[in-house]
């Protein structure tokens, strides 16, 4: 799987690629990466090395600890340069962990999805009370939880239970479609399709929306960037 990741970054770096949040070009030095929004500026504070991309991606511009790396507030006014394709998947998957390897999976045929209820189910402890969230709890709590603006830059690929239902007809038929760019500005009706960008891709429910779940039943949810900020860096996300 390694070997791959780097053929399929390898093929995708014709031009400038973009990955959730980051801009990725090549340089004649390796690869420049830099937050796709500080596209045009020029003071960017310099970085070199994957290790850097852990520091970077740990804080939000106000430096509030960020729990969900596929959250769409990664920081600003960064360049990080990389000198070999090892080294730059390396540092993608200190940005967004295993999202490369899903993608790959997921163009090779070979990934599998899980849906909310299964994972639910399979859930021990303190975390068994989630399974008790009715479906229309689930379709409210997916649809802003999840969602792509202020929530998650992920793709949905997986369904609420194993006949099929989606996940949230809160959200809108772009969100489980991986053609489009979760992250691009704008209204979601207005993305287009491109073959820059690789998507993040969502196989199963994260740890974070179990824990919110519960919440749910609890009825202690809030949804929002507090509950996110409050289960802080104990999560380690799927």
């Amino acid at each position: 799987m390694p070997d791959l990741i780097e053929r399929v970054l390898e093929t995708a770096l014709t031009d400038a690629l973009l990955f959730g949040q980051i801009l990725i070009r090549r340089s004649n030095q390796g690869f420049v990466l830099l937050h796709r929004d500080d596209e045009r500026c020029e003071d960017l504070r310099v970085f070199r090395g994957a290790e850097s991309a852990i520091e970077i991606a740990r804080y939000d511009d106000a430096g509030n600890y960020r729990p969900l790396k596929t959250a769409p507030n990664l920081r600003h006014g960064w360049q990080l340069e990389f000198s070999t394709l090892e080294e730059l998947k390396r540092g993608l998957d200190y940005f967004y962990p295993s999202r490369l390897a899903v993608f790959v999976a997921w163009k090779t045929d070979q990934l599998r999805t899980t849906p909310l209820r299964d994972t639910l189910d399979r859930q021990s402890g303190m975390y068994r009370l989630a399974a008790k969230i009715s479906d229309e709890q689930v379709n409210d709590l997916v649809g802003h939880f999840c969602r792509s603006d202020g929530g998650c830059l992920r793709t949905i690929l997986w369904k609420r239970d194993q006949r099929g239902t989606i996940a949230s007809t809160r959200l809108p038929p772009q969100k489980f479609d991986p053609a489009y760019d979760q992250a691009a500005p704008g209204p979601r009706s207005a993305m287009a399709a491109t073959d820059r960008v690789i998507p993040l891709l969502c196989q199963e429910p994260c740890n974070l929306l179990v824990a919110e779940c519960r919440n749910v039943v609890k009825g202690e949810s809030a949804a929002s960037d507090a509950t996110l900020n409050a289960f802080g860096a104990a999560t380690t996300e799927k």
